[in-house]
């Protein structure tokens, strides 16, 4: 894998369908994935605190209005959907809940996910064929989601490929092929961010991922922090 352009690619199909959208993308190398780590559970504590704060008093309608959710929430009704994130958001701050405890890796980006609101999926960058392929959906690709179901497309999403097939797209969420497990050494986080989501909140985004990977893993390397598409 030399250089960044190696890494990723964007089809000239999908920056047609989507100007000035985004998609953002960190890949980090000597990883390690603990099902729990204390330090990160404090902050993850601190960061619900502070969304409950920043939140106090919205209900569902005056949470959907936040700009950034907006622009989500716009681009999932196309497809006669709710955006999860959201859900999520509303369960930390209008029910009390956490952000799930599962291996650190995940929590880490489910912690910048509810944080910033912007769309996030990870992988096993071991198991990835690269490069990976930003593209719109043409209604007729099929993948496995996590959950081991098949799933075919719905046309005009945007969706992520390796060399051997669908990795996520937007609506229906990441693969089952390519997730992070237990054993993840070196891991890859896609964000997508539709037009209207400002490319440097999609930087610092990245920047809270791998903060967060740090602390569990100090000594991981940065290979690709880069934000594509906007043009």
């Amino acid at each position: 894998m030399n250089g960044k352009a190696k890494m990723f690619e964007v089809t000239s199909a999908w920056r047609s369908a989507f100007p000035g959208a985004h998609v953002g993308v960190l890949a980090m190398r000597d990883v390690t994935n603990p099902a729990h780590d204390i330090v990160l559970e404090k902050i993850k504590a601190e960061l619900e605190s502070g969304l409950r704060e920043q939140f106090k008093g919205q209900d569902r309608t005056a949470l959907s209005q936040h700009p950034v959710l907006q622009v989500y929430g716009d681009y999932y009704k196309r497809f006669k959907k709710t955006y999860h994130v959201q859900l999520q958001l509303e369960s930390i701050v209008m029910k009390g809940k956490s952000v799930p405890s599962v291996a650190s890796l995940v929590e880490a980006m489910f912690m910048a996910e509810v944080k910033n609101m912007l769309l996030t999926a990870g992988h096993d960058l071991d198991i990835l064929q690269l490069p990976l392929t930003l593209d719109i959906s043409k209604g007729t690709e099929t993948y496995t989601l996590m959950r081991g179901e098949s799933q075919t497309l719905k046309p005009g999403d945007m969706f992520i490929s390796d060399k051997a097939g669908i990795i996520s797209d937007i609506i229906y969420g990441p693969d089952q092929r390519t997730q992070i497990n237990a054993n993840t050494r070196n891991v890859v986080f896609t964000v997508y961010a539709p037009t209207g989501i400002d490319e440097q909140l999609v930087t610092r985004h990245l920047q809270d991922m791998r903060d967060y990977v740090l602390i569990i893993a100090p000594q991981a390397q940065v290979e690709l922090l880069q934000v594509f598409g906007g043009e």
